[in-house]
């Protein structure tokens, strides 16, 4: 039995701005009632402000929006991204955006790159639709939107082993156009690296074998509302 909203919530102005040790972390396990604690590879905690559904508060998210964390906890971010993405010895990052272009310049220069291709969604004059695909995420859910590779850029990315970079997966469709165009020029696409795996609706859109390259530092669940506070759903 799920309670009247709203729930447990509350502003999230304090929330990305450290990374906690263990032992100084709330518990793992559900009820949780404000954040959720994501444990990360090292043992560390970052705790996720929880984020009630417009179309139906008695479900909510546990967000991560990285343009509003601290410096510090971005760039640990990345380089812990990096560290597990090493493995896949990548000739190029790609980034995505928007919030990808946060990641990617981070996890090229830990790997030893001395640049990196960025996707943008802005279409300039002389770009190739080809060289493009749309997209449609829980955050951008309005058809029309396209992604796009500068065609000047087309060299640095075309038989080329790479890495694709974005701050997180939920549903996985912002992913699925992109890497069908990426591969449709001949990348070929080793690992999708993000800072946030949301869920597990991602692997269904993505299929097995493409979900099986998506390398996450953290995950965060879906949730549904109880008397006794928010637990996963998924």
């Amino acid at each position: 039995m799920t309670t009247s909203v709203p729930h447990f919530t509350e502003p999230t102005t304090h929330y990305w701005q450290q990374l906690l040790p263990a032992d100084a972390a709330p518990p793992l396990t559900p009820p949780w009632r404000h954040g959720v604690p994501a444990p990360l590879p090292d043992g560390r905690v970052l705790m996720l402000p929880i984020r009630q559904m417009a179309d139906d508060p008695s479900l909510a998210v546990a967000s991560f929006l990285c343009n509003q964390a601290s410096l510090e906890v971005v760039d640990e971010l990345g380089r812990l991204l990096a560290e597990r993405l090493a493995p896949s010895a990548p000739e190029v990052v790609i980034g995505l955006p928007t919030l990808g272009l946060t990641f990617a310049p981070l996890v090229a220069r830990h790997l030893g790159h001395a640049r990196y291709v960025p996707l943008g969604y802005s279409r300039k004059f002389w770009y190739d639709e080809t060289l493009s695909g749309a997209v449609q995420s829980i955050t951008t859910p309005t058809p029309g939107k396209r992604v796009y590779l500068d065609p000047h850029l087309l060299p640095l990315v075309q038989g080329k082993r790479a890495v694709v970079v974005d701050d997180a997966v939920s549903s996985g469709r912002t992913l699925l156009a992109p890497w069908t165009m990426l591969e449709s020029i001949g990348v070929e696409v080793a690992a999708v690296g993000v800072a946030m795996r949301q869920g597990q609706r991602w692997r269904d859109t993505l299929g097995p074998q493409r979900a099986a390259r998506v390398i996450g530092v953290f995950e965060s669940p879906l949730l549904r509302a109880t008397e006794e506070g928010w637990v996963p759903r998924d």
